[in-house]
């Protein structure tokens, strides 16, 4: 591949692989939670701490292919650094978001909350970019300096509570 190329997503894939390995460490909680007492039976339901770790593992995984696409669209038609920024972010706080679900579900709150504005900024940053391009093809205007700036100096105002 063109280094060019690879340069405008490596930032991508390294966040996207950062989430399968995170992926994988749920997925391993979840096994050793499953887990009874002598190691050789796997339990389906019943364990209240089975329970809380296989719902926060399903909820993580329900939001993971909207995390995927507007973390790949932001850092295509946007910014990749803002992008993969927000990523990272997301990543710690939906780490925090498990294991605050582990403990007691109020705990998990401030990690979902956080988690869908990361979201909701991604979003942003993916409606900024297609916007931009329409604004080159109708009008010749490109904005992507003024988005990029933009951008990037909003993405440090994710880690304000």
């Amino acid at each position: 591949m063109d280094h060019e190329v690879l340069g405008s997503i490596v930032l991508l894939a390294i966040v996207s692989l950062i989430s399968v390995l995170q992926n994988a460490f749920f997925a391993t909680k979840v096994e050793h939670e499953s887990k009874n007492y002598n190691g050789k039976t796997i339990q389906r339901a019943g364990s209240s701490a089975f329970d809380r770790v296989f719902t926060a593992n399903q909820n993580c995984r329900d939001a993971y292919p909207t995390f995927l696409v507007v973390l790949w669209c932001a850092g295509l038609l946007c910014s990749q650094a803002a992008a993969a920024f927000a990523g990272l972010m997301y990543l710690f706080v939906r780490q925090k978001y498990f294991v605050g679900y582990l403990g007691e579900r109020t705990q998990s709150t401030p990690g979902y909350i956080f988690g869908k504005r990361i979201i909701s900024f991604l979003f942003l940053m993916s409606v900024a970019g297609i916007l931009n391009y329409y604004l080159v093809l109708i009008f010749g205007s490109d904005f992507e300096v003024y988005i990029k700036t933009v951008t990037n100096t909003i993405s440090p105002l994710l880690l304000i509570p």
